[in-house]
């Protein structure tokens, strides 16, 4: 400090000095400095939902997003005072994570596009924010947050949320870095535990669910209608797990449930022929996503014995179908609390996934501490190339003579050797204003010796 102060002491007036104008400069530049390092900081970073945990599957169909809802909700967002955030709405839960003054910001944007209401989905959602709102996103990645433990399906379906946020212009550096760093924490946690281990998940469920209390499954006539993600999945269990080919597949857009069907060896049918198949069907699985009830009372009366299987959120089958005597319903909370041996494995895996969550996590926070830092760096290091061009500061050098020429490699690998230091300083000690103070001092020092 004292090498600083002498040489402020020889600038006598403002205009002396473009890069030292007085003594009193360490101070206005300091803040300027630390103005120039504000960035969007972890703090103003919020995750508000509901899951499965308070809230049944008829009440997180009020707040489910399609993707057209999604799309409402970009358009709004800048007049919400958004620009980070992503959506992501599944059959367990639906959750906006993004940046915001607060938690409210998110509420107000989510529930413009909702059946549900504000007021309803604010007593019901939980909100986290900063370290704890980065836990929440580890956690649900690894499948810790899911109906059915370790169900693997959630990662698929975080993806390609981020994937339309991105797309639309909504996922900065800070929330692509850390949906990286989740989907690596994820990847760890899958090839070092059995958290996923065995073959549970809600498509899975619903397979074990027709085993257990259908006889003679491959006599019975199976109807899938949907083939997303889950659709999918659950296509390929029933074929691997239910010994028949007795499956139509049936899908808003035909041409892929005629490519699945002729990939697996089944039937395919279009949306116009669904109502026929409803009726010859025995066992039907809807895995849809509409706003609206796609299968209806009227489709099942008086056409025999059904078991249908709602894995829609919002429920696509008419909740009055229950009330047929030919009619079982089974939704995904019900599916979901089937137990078996394999989960019970799970649940002891459970220390060992939050052990590498903590790892990720505790990497990624690193990260962020020396982003925010960067603009700061990058800031002195102008300071220090402005002080070398600056004849007054020059003059104080015991080498200097008018031809500075010779000076300035000596400069730059002085320069580079004191933000090298800096930034490892402020990595372990996080006080920027210090740092500010001891590379101008450590710079002069170099450089002088």
């Amino acid at each position: 400090m004292t090498k600083i102060m002498t040489f402020y002491d020889k600038c006598m007036t403002d205009k002396l000095c473009g890069a030292f104008p007085s003594k009193y400069l360490c101070i206005k530049e300091l803040r300027t400095l630390m103005v120039a390092n504000k960035q969007q900081n972890i703090s103003g970073f919020f995750i508000v939902g509901i899951n499965y945990k308070k809230t049944d599957a008829s009440v997180r169909g009020q707040f489910a997003i399609n993707n057209s809802q999604y799309l409402n909700i970009f358009a709004l967002a800048p007049s919400f005072g958004l620009s980070e955030f992503f959506i992501l709405s599944t059959c367990n839960r639906t959750e906006i994570y993004g940046f915001a003054d607060n938690a409210c910001q998110l509420i107000d944007i989510l529930c413009t596009q909702t059946i549900g209401d504000k007021k309803t989905f604010s007593e019901l959602c939980y909100m986290k924010q900063g370290s704890e709102a980065i836990q929440h996103i580890f956690e649900v990645g690894a499948g810790l947050e899911s109906q059915i433990l370790g169900d693997y399906e959630i990662i698929g379906q975080l993806k390609l949320a981020v994937k339309f946020s991105k797309e639309n212009g909504f996922v900065g550096t800070f929330t692509e870095r850390l949906v990286n760093s989740v989907l690596q924490s994820t990847k760890v946690v899958k090839n070092k535990t059995a958290l996923s281990g065995g073959t549970v998940s809600v498509s899975f469920a619903a397979v074990q669910y027709i085993k257990k209390n259908v006889a003679n499954i491959s006599d019975k006539n199976i109807l899938l209608l949907g083939i997303g993600k889950i659709g999918r999945n659950t296509c390929k269990n029933l074929v691997d797990y239910l010994n028949t080919n007795r499956i139509t597949l049936i899908n808003r857009t035909e041409e892929k449930a005629q490519q699945l069907a002729s990939e697996l060896g089944l039937q395919h049918a279009s949306m116009e022929e669904l109502a026929s198949y409803i009726q010859s069907s025995d066992i039907i699985l809807v895995a849809t996503n509409s706003n609206a009830p796609i299968i209806l009372k009227s489709h099942l009366e008086s056409f025999g014995d059904k078991i249908i299987i709602d894995l829609s959120i919002p429920y696509n089958v008419d909740k009055e179908a229950e009330e047929l005597p030919n009619v079982t319903l089974i939704n995904v909370d019900e599916l979901s609390r089937l137990k078996d041996e394999t989960l019970q494995k799970r649940i002891g895996e459970i220390p060992a996934a939050k052990a590498i969550i903590a790892e990720h996590k505790e990497e990624f926070l690193e990260w962020s501490q020396m982003r925010k830092n960067v603009p700061f760096i990058k800031a002195v290091k102008q300071k220090l190339h402005d002080m070398h061009s600056c004849e007054l500061y020059l003059s104080c050098n015991a080498n200097y003579t008018s031809d500075t020429t010779s000076l300035r490699p000596i400069n730059q690998y002085a320069i580079q050797k004191v933000i090298k230091n800096m930034a490892l300083k402020m990595r372990q000690q996080h006080q920027p204003g210090c740092s500010y103070i001891e590379a101008i001092n450590d710079f002069i020092t170099t450089h002088q010796n």
